[in-house]
């Protein structure tokens, strides 16, 4: 239930408690007596408008500023929450083409989620689909190499030590670059969405179910495949001697 618009007495009280102002301080300023300033600070009276106009030009305001609700809010209530993280305690998800190791996990309701990722995923086939998933996402490369794939723009690639902030509902995928075995990212992953950590693992199994598929369908392709020794060897010129 919205609260009760404030009358003229507090928003008096109100500029002369943050001016530091008592009553005969406020009265030798606006001119106006104290006993009547008194009065309209306890809603027993209030000024016409030649009063107000006074007040406002002696004390340097406008006079809408008379009639305005305090924009003042409350300020947000110190909760003095702390945690440490390092991988040995992070909580791991490992897939085919990561690990994730997800950092303050004990948090619960963070609007930012801390993840170290190793990535070994080197081409889009191995990823799978781009991902896409609710909030923005900042990834800075710890060590190697990554290629950046969005739904958007153009691939681009990252060495150790730079960085990339995205939306994150824009489909992506992050691989490892040529040459690059492994890398190495902390990504900050940061939503309004209270439950964006389970999003995020829900989305880690649906990628784990996909790179089972494909590596099934890949072995049996290499079933299907005749074996090098049993494949028909190329016909070879033979020269006659006679």
């Amino acid at each position: 239930m919205p609260s009760a618009a404030p009358t003229l007495g507090a928003l008096l009280r109100s500029v002369r408690s943050r001016e530091g102002w008592t009553l005969k301080e406020m009265s030798e300023r606006s001119g106006i007596p104290v006993s009547t300033l008194s009065k309209v600070e306890h809603d027993r009276l209030t000024l016409t408008y030649d009063k107000l106009y006074q007040l406002s030009q002696r004390l340097g305001m406008r006079m809408s500023d008379l009639f305005a609700e305090s924009n003042d809010e409350a300020p947000p209530p110190v909760t003095a929450r702390r945690s440490l993280g390092d991988i040995a305690n992070a909580v791991r998800v490992e897939t085919p083409n990561y690990d994730y190791y997800y950092l303050c996990t004990e948090l619960r309701r963070k609007r930012m989620i801390p993840v170290i990722t190793k990535i070994r995923a080197k081409t889009e086939e191995e990823f799978g689909d781009l991902v896409h998933h609710a909030g923005e996402e900042f990834v800075y490369v710890l060590s190697g190499k990554i290629v950046v794939t969005t739904e958007f723009y153009d691939p681009v690639t990252l060495d150790t030590g730079q960085s990339i902030y995205i939306d994150s509902s824009m489909g992506h995928a992050y691989l490892a670059a040529d040459g690059c075995a492994e890398a190495e990212v902390l990504g900050i992953m940061s939503s309004a969405d209270d439950e964006l950590l389970q999003s995020l693992m829900a989305m880690h199994e649906e990628q784990s179910a996909e790179a089972v598929v494909r590596d099934r369908r890949s072995s049996v392709r290499e079933v299907a495949r005749p074996h090098a020794a049993e494949r028909p060897k190329p016909a070879r010129l033979v020269r006659s001697s006679g």
